[in-house]
């Protein structure tokens, strides 16, 4: 970095040449800027990978790794990431700063509001000073902004990120999560995951967060591939649909019903959960139809919740749901799952050992570490999908989170 430059001012220049440039070349731009602001031989992103069990490695593949996978003129490097410095920089959320040779390796994650997009990896040639290396943490925050933004604009992303093709199914079932699996705020964090079955269940799960309330759902439709795809998108669509007009708890459930209930055949039906969380009193209700129990991790002790079972959605017109209060305690994690997490050929699989197992872990790790479970119990041939949603509440009053570079001190490694 020149003498008297600030990382702020670098960046706005770097931003306003991101926004000059075509999203397809927004990733590169970024990296070129960063090289040259802090004097680096290489500068590379890696994204996290759909499966959430490795990296990609985006343009020219490194030395002595996996061939890269071509689309056209792009290239796209897959990278495990099981004992690397890619998984402890995900994990901790930690800079990591490592002397090879005469050289230095700098990865850094890029993270927003506790979504880990990826990492950036510098290569200098020398080891970096404290201002090297905030400048480029700096970056790597403003590179997730960069991402998110750029990625509503080409599928470059979408498909570096697929180191497996999708079927029909898996595209619209994908449509249906929210664009990111990870939110941390003041009052709580909350991260789901979906593990598909080899022919596509209709597993979803979604939240929304406005000003007073915290909404969460987590559904399974009967059936599989785009028959049960196609069911589950009726009812996610039908939700926040209600949602979005304002309709309470009870109404939102309701409507999605009616709206199965008259669009589907005999027989067809969705299970689900619908949580909604108060957070300017610290309370929440949940709607139960025809789900599996949650659980919650208390003071080290694993419990199931409790709950009155309604009917599935569509299985009868003009049900009546009801809402009941959730209990919720400053300190609780609360985890949300569906069949496939406990039937069938994942039935010997303990969720509650493995839970327990996971109480230092934050939200985002585990739901990867039950997905791996479930994978491991499986052999790795899931009959149906496994969807797990884990909401970790902290209470008190509504607040800003303390972050640095987009996550959570909350959970910050010491």
């Amino acid at each position: 970095m020149r003498d008297g430059d600030r990382p702020g001012t670098d960046l706005h220049a770097l931003l306003e040449r991101v926004e000059a440039a075509s999203p397809t070349d927004a990733v590169e731009v970024v990296a070129d800027e960063l090289a040259a602001m802090v004097g680096a031989q290489a500068v590379s992103f890696l994204i996290a990978d759909f499966s959430g069990r490795a990296l990609v490695r985006f343009g020219p593949p490194a030395r002595g790794g996996p061939a890269a996978r071509r689309h056209g003129t792009e290239q796209a490097q897959t990278v495990s990431l099981s004992g690397t410095v890619y998984e402890r920089v995900l994990r901790t959320q930690q800079v990591d700063v490592c002397a090879r040779d005469s050289r230095a390796q700098l990865t850094v994650p890029v993270t927003e509001r506790g979504d880990a997009i990826g990492v950036i990896e510098v290569f200098l040639p020398g080891y970096p000073d404290d201002q090297a290396i905030a400048t480029v943490t700096a970056a790597a925050h403003a590179l997730a902004y960069v991402v998110i933004a750029n990625r509503r604009h080409t599928d470059l992303f979408e498909w570096g990120q697929r180191s497996t093709p999708f079927s029909l199914a898996a595209e619209i079932q994908r449509r249906l999560l929210p664009a990111s699996y990870t939110c941390e705020a003041g009052q709580f964090t909350l991260a789901g995951w979906l593990e598909p079955a080899s022919t596509v269940g209709g597993d979803t799960f979604d939240y929304n967060l406005d000003r007073d309330m915290l909404h969460v759902s987590i559904t399974d439709a009967v059936g599989h591939e785009v028959e049960a795809a196609l069911l589950a998108t009726l009812l996610v669509g039908s939700l926040r649909n209600g949602r979005r007009r304002g309709l309470n708890l009870l109404d939102q459930a309701g409507s999605a019903n009616d709206a199965l209930a008259a669009h589907t055949r005999t027989g067809e039906f969705v299970t689900g959960q619908l949580l909604r969380v108060d957070l300017r009193r610290g309370t929440a209700t949940i709607i139960n139809a025809g789900h599996p129990l949650p659980l919650r991790l208390r003071h080290g002790r694993i419990e199931e919740i409790h709950l009155d079972i309604d009917l599935p959605f569509g299985l009868q017109p003009n049900t009546s749901y009801r809402e009941q209060a959730f209990p919720l305690e400053p300190g609780d994690r609360l985890v949300f799952v569906t069949d496939g997490m406990l039937e069938r050929n994942a039935a010997h699989l303990d969720v509650a050992a493995a839970l327990g197992q996971t109480s230092h872990q934050h939200p985002r790790e585990v739901v990867h570490a039950l997905g791996a479970a479930v994978l491991r119990a499986t052999g790795g041939d899931l009959r149906d999908d496994a969807t797990v949603v884990v909401l970790d509440w902290y209470g008190g009053s509504r607040r800003r989170r303390e972050s640095t570079h987009g996550a959570s001190q909350q959970h910050a490694s010491p």
